[in-house]
């Protein structure tokens, strides 16, 4: 995607990157692990991947590291999620629009509607990490073949 994006958008991409995870982001993953919230899945991504940073992908995608996510946790407390199994969840990423991504209890990932969590509404768009993660590859594989990213 990088190697001709600026021949397909006329303008230079801009940071997009998957970062290794390095011993402060593993330190995280701990405390992360630590937390009531924290599921399997994203303790095993955070262990090996520090962040994962789409900017030039439509609006961007933007999977925030452990500590990110607990400084958020710790500042702003659970997120209310009416339609999940289990009402609480924590923010694990968004795209460069405000639209969140929330991670509730057993693992599913929902999307809010709005770039607000005051009385936020969200559309589950993956009941696991596997999956949300192969819904952002196929958003990355998509854009680079027609320039849209689609849904996610």
């Amino acid at each position: 995607m990088v190697s001709t994006f600026e021949e397909t958008h006329g303008f230079a991409p801009g940071c997009n990157e998957v970062h290794v995870a390095d011993e402060d982001d593993r330190c995280a993953a701990r405390d992360y692990a630590r937390e009531s919230l924290g599921f399997h899945d994203l303790l095993t991504f955070y262990e090996s991947i520090g962040e994962v940073i789409l900017s030039d992908v439509g609006n961007g995608y933007f999977i925030h590291s452990a500590r990110d996510v607990l400084h958020r946790l710790a500042e702003e407390g659970y997120v209310f999620i009416p339609q999940a199994d289990d009402f609480h969840g924590m923010v694990i990423g968004s795209d460069g629009g405000g639209i969140l991504f929330v991670a509730d209890w057993g693992g599913a990932i929902h999307r809010s509607r709005t770039a607000s969590l005051d009385e936020a509404e969200f559309d589950r768009v993956a009941d696991d990490l596997p999956e949300f993660l192969d819904l952002l590859r196929r958003s990355v594989a998509r854009f680079v073949e027609t320039g849209e990213p689609g849904y996610l």
